[in-house]
């Protein structure tokens, strides 16, 4: 740390990584110490040629009156974790911000190779509405039976972590966990039931069990108390669960960068990737050092990078960190986006899109109508979708070609929504060893991680507390409270 005669001293961060936990801690670290009187240099270095990490968006144009908007990662975030919420509307974005068309809000489950609706009432895989649930003919009548037993079963009454599969299969049963949670639950976080965290990733589901001693009941109970007030006129974020922005959500990530570029003590660097970090010989901070022979001195070091990629550069710094950092578990996965014309799909689907169990034996794990979930994402009669694979559900797809997959998506298609001809065009995203696992026990890994690192030196990003942009933004946030407080809550 700097000090200069007659001035605060200049604290200097450097935050290793440019995606949404990167950009995010750096806008709230600068916010933070605006208003503190603090004095900060932050550099922000990106290994890639973009910021955004696995935000990004494509934008296809010369098929009809608008362009096909295309997400290569996440297509939306949660209102709920108001977090990025609250940064896109200070960033200037609440006129951009586009929620989902509810009014076709349908997801359907794949049932013996038949799409299924999703009983209206099931919040991921509780059913707070009675009568659409027991006319649905997604679970069997032994099924509905031994779901409606948690209404009985005693709550368990410890704190200790377990997976998601033995938590469902405990409450609701073993058709409850394959019809519904393991495609929904676990394919929000391309994990395996009998692995991921419970705790880590619904902890929700456990505080309803132990207030309330039963799902049903509890999430019933919370349901009827919820707020049923209509939005605000022009408050468009309350309109959806999820929303997204009118250009998709690199939106976000561009005014990010767009704030930050305009602080004179703020530096962007694309194309920075960091090949290690050392202590300087003072021992009061670290010496980051690029390929290209630059040498950067910091007070804090702020890793949002991978966790495998962090634990690299830790090694010699903090052996025992890095072990820890090495064992977080990732999954690659892969989606391909086609664009095709409404009149060419035969079975259309009424909703936002189709969720796959790894009990239909399919190489897919869901398809999204982007169209239907979101205004604004293709020209007037055209559709686009997306098909997902890969994860821990369907990982031998990620070893075929581009041209395997395309066929292979166009079999899946012709199959379940009856499409009659080729995509007029298409796109393959892969994310390769990029998506943590959240295992059981994940959060006491993380609080290892944490307490093992050097002063100075913070982890922070999807590979611990969450994986969406409102769980990133937020770790960032509790992240800069720690740093400039020494206490989570500030």
């Amino acid at each position: 740390m700097i000090n200069v005669q007659g001035q605060a001293p200049l604290r200097r961060i450097v935050i290793i990584g440019g995606g949404v936990s990167g950009l995010s801690a750096a806008w709230l670290l600068n916010e933070q110490a605006q208003a503190s009187g603090m004095s900060v240099q932050i550099t922000v270095l990106e290994a890639a040629p973009r910021f955004g990490g696995k935000v990004r968006t494509e934008t296809v144009d010369g098929y009809g009156d608008k362009p096909f908007i295309i997400e290569a990662g996440p297509d939306s975030f949660l209102t709920q974790k108001p977090w990025a919420l609250k940064l896109a509307r200070k960033l200037g974005l609440e006129g951009d911000i586009l929620g989902t068309n509810d009014k076709v809000r349908n997801i359907f489950v794949l049932s013996k190779g038949r799409p299924i609706k999703l009983p209206e009432g099931v919040l991921l895989v509780v059913p707070t509405k009675i009568w659409p649930f027991v006319m649905s003919p997604l679970i069997s009548i032994w099924g509905k039976l031994r779901m409606g037993m948690d209404l009985i079963l005693p709550a368990k009454k410890d704190n200790d972590d377990e997976a998601l599969g033995d938590f469902v299969r405990r409450r609701l049963g073993q058709e409850a966990l394959d019809k519904i949670a393991e495609p929904l639950m676990a394919g929000i976080y391309n994990a395996e039931v009998d692995k991921q965290s419970i705790l880590a990733t619904f902890p929700r589901f456990r505080e309803v069990e132990q207030q309330h001693g039963s799902l049903i009941r509890g999430m019933i109970s919370q349901k009827a108390k919820a707020p049923s007030a209509p939005p605000a006129p022009g408050d468009k974020a309350r309109v959806s669960m999820f929303v997204s922005f009118k250009q998709g959500t690199e939106a976000f990530i561009t005014a990010i960068v767009a704030s930050l570029t305009a602080q004179p003590n703020v530096d962007l660097q694309m194309g920075a990737a960091v090949s290690h970090i050392n202590r300087v010989p003072d021992g009061r901070g670290y010496a980051v050092s690029l390929p290209d022979g630059r040498v950067l001195e910091a007070d804090d070091i702020v890793l949002t990078c991978p966790a495998k990629v962090a634990a690299s550069l830790v090694t010699s710094l903090a052996p025992p960190a890095a072990k820890l950092l090495e064992s977080i578990r990732y999954v690659s996965t892969g989606a391909m986006a086609v664009g095709v014309k409404v009149s060419d799909i035969a079975k259309p689907v009424n909703g936002f899109g189709i969720v796959v169990p790894s009990t239909e034996n399919r190489p897919i794990n869901a398809i999204t109508v982007a169209s239907t979930k979101f205004d604004h994402r293709a020209p007037s009669g055209y559709a686009l979708l997306r098909v997902f694979f890969g994860g821990a559900r369907s990982p031998k797809t990620m070893d075929l070609s581009d041209s395997e997959i395309e066929a292979m998506v166009q079999e899946q298609l012709e199959d379940l929504v009856g499409l009659r001809a080729k995509p007029v065009f298409s796109r393959i995203e892969r994310w390769v060893g990029a998506n943590p696992q959240y295992d059981v026990h994940h959060l006491d890994l993380c609080d290892q991680i944490d307490s093992s690192l050097p002063a100075g030196l913070w982890v922070t990003g999807c590979s611990y507390r969450g994986v969406g942009m409102p769980d990133c933004v937020y770790q960032s946030e509790l992240l800069v409270k720690r740093m400039l407080t020494g206490h989570p809550e500030g």
